[in-house]
């Protein structure tokens, strides 16, 4: 075979590798953005409407209203926590419907299910993990290894040694959330290795909105 048709099949054998490798890596849209204001009420969405956050996080829906949100959500991306919509049952049927009707920037979710449905229908799946102790953290690890999501959201958030672990034995990029209370509490976290903070609170959303 020629020199110049081996480079040729070299070139497109790698370029095919390297199409592949990047679809296998997880979108990484919040490297700007350090906190995810998290709103539990309407008019909490609405106040972050009008900031510059891009990324939301809306924690107690109702599924009547959902499409309306997302339909008037200002440009901004949310994020659905599959887990409190009200009258949606939180399986993998649900999720599907989620994304098929409601098309979120991505789903928030405990259940391995609606994570590896949202992963199917290509949104941001992120694993939503409660570290109790060490059996859920070791229980957790084997979680990750079936679901593979975009994101984790490790919760409390104000354990930094805890989420350098989590980060160091998977490698998947991590929120910190829960008894988020301050902005040390943020920054431990990011310092930490945490991609961003999901947060509640209207005085952080202050701190960090530009």
């Amino acid at each position: 075979m020629p020199y110049t048709c081996v480079v040729m099949c070299y070139s497109l054998i790698m370029c095919f590798f390297y199409q592949k490798t990047l679809e296998a890596l997880p979108a990484m849209p919040f490297k700007s953005q350090k906190i995810l204001p998290a709103a539990r009420k309407i008019k909490d969405l609405e106040k972050l409407l009008r900031t510059s956050f891009e990324y939301i996080v809306l924690l107690d829906s109702h599924v009547g209203e959902l499409k309306n949100l997302v339909a008037h959500s200002h440009g901004k991306r949310l994020l659905l926590h599959a887990d409190l919509i009200e009258g949606l049952k939180n399986d993998e049927y649900a999720a599907e419907f989620l994304c098929q009707n409601i098309r979120p920037a991505g789903l928030i979710s405990t259940r391995a299910s609606v994570i590896l449905k949202a992963k199917q229908n290509k949104m941001l799946a992120i694993q939503r993990l409660f570290l109790l102790d060490s059996n859920a953290l070791e229980k957790s690890y084997s979680l990750l290894e079936r679901t593979k999501p975009d994101y984790i959201e490790v919760l409390p958030g104000i354990m930094p040694n805890i989420i350098k672990e989590v980060h160091r034995e998977v490698g998947i990029p991590i929120f910190a959330g829960g008894l988020i209370r301050s902005i040390d509490d943020v920054e431990n976290a990011l310092a930490a290795g945490a991609t961003a903070v999901t947060t509640s609170r209207i005085e952080l959303w202050k701190h960090y909105s530009t």
